[in-house]
């Protein structure tokens, strides 16, 4: 029998009226983690360290939040991650243009991706883990993608420490997708300020150079040198300074160095005074850093916290951005019959 459980009440009801249900789900280590069917969110991550519990995630208390602030807090991403170049791409010939939600460009799946609806979930049982399985259609045509798509993506809590998340996804017709999750993470706790001496070390030793636009610019280059190498642990805030003065903090990609396809640790992060240290595992090619840069201090998040720059930090595994637009990115299209499968994993190590 699991040691683990699950729990399910109304989290709240959207404004258009559709109920969102909350799970929370347990560990006998004392994790405890709670996630919502509207995007398909995680709200809540109360994680053991030398300080006891803490919430180690950014996220509000209130659904209507998550409906008209939220900048992705713990979200599902999707149809596409990340920014589309002018919310527009070519596939056999015809042009696609998508929903703009950052004029002039298209980000995130667009003004109602997958963070924005509400899935359909159901808890899932297993003799080691416990967890949800959620499921979204999202038909031909919406947010001006093409083809119809079926969507599940399954949260699963171990005993280990572990949080993996299983994203499964097919297509009518060809389209593009690249699926991905969207915590910030502060393993301090939401509230306890910026992430700038968190420790972090990536197994990445090119990235991806952006233009102006923040726009990728379709090269690949080495981290040697640059401000962008963590291939050593090195804390977040240590060389912020040099990075491009308008990003006002890290925000890029890298390309993982394990072969494709094979699950492997991307990235490290660690903060010292808690203890706590966060495993990242992926089958992706890419894992994009962000450093909240744009948390200004007009969020107020949970238990009334502001929530300024660099309060938390996400590290997401997915596909290259705008890669329906770079010929030397690997593909992101999904044709009938083909399967999108994507696994990462966060796992967490006992504090020492």
């Amino acid at each position: 029998m699991s040691s683990l459980s699950i729990a399910t009440d109304l989290f709240g009801t959207t404004a258009s009226g559709e109920p969102v249900e909350r799970f929370t789900l347990r560990n006998r280590a004392g994790m405890m983690l709670r996630l919502i069917s509207f995007g398909a969110t995680v709200t809540e991550w109360h994680v053991p360290g030398r300080d006891g519990l803490a919430d180690v995630v950014l996220g509000f208390d209130h659904l209507r939040q998550y409906e008209t602030e939220s900048p992705y807090f713990g979200a599902t991403v999707g149809r596409v991650a990340f920014r589309i170049t002018e919310g527009r791409f070519r596939l056999f010939g015809k042009e696609y243009r998508l929903s703009l939600n950052v004029p002039p460009h298209h980000l995130h799946g667009g003004l109602r991706g997958l963070s924005h609806v509400v899935w359909r979930a159901e808890p899932v049982t297993s003799p080691t883990a416990a967890g949800v399985r959620f499921f979204y259609h999202s038909p031909d045509g919406d947010q001006g993608y093409p083809g119809d798509l079926d969507v599940a993506v399954t949260y699963t809590l171990a005993d280990d420490q572990s949080l993996t998340i299983d994203y499964l996804a097919v297509a009518d017709q060809p389209t593009p997708v690249n699926l991905t999750h969207h915590s910030y993470f502060n393993l301090a706790g939401h509230a306890s300020g910026d992430v700038l001496g968190h420790v972090l070390q990536l197994e990445c030793s090119r990235y991806t150079p952006l233009d102006a636009k923040r726009i990728p610019t379709g090269q690949v280059v080495s981290v040697q040198g640059t401000p962008y190498d963590f291939r050593k642990p090195t804390p977040i805030g240590a060389r912020i300074a040099e990075v491009i003065p308008e990003a006002g903090g890290y925000d890029l990609s890298y390309l993982r160095d394990a072969p494709e396809n094979r699950l492997a640790r991307v990235a490290t992060l660690q903060e010292p005074k808690s203890g706590r240290t966060l495993e990242v595992l992926s089958t992706q090619p890419a894992v994009i850093l962000y450093t909240g840069n744009y948390l200004d201090g007009s969020l107020r998040g949970k238990g009334n916290t502001v929530y300024r720059r660099h309060a938390g930090v996400c590290i997401e595994t997915a596909h290259l951005p705008d890669s329906v637009n770079q010929p030397n990115f690997p593909s992101i299209i999904l044709g009938p019959g083909q399967q999108y499968q994507h696994r990462c994993i966060y796992r967490f190590v006992p504090p020492r």
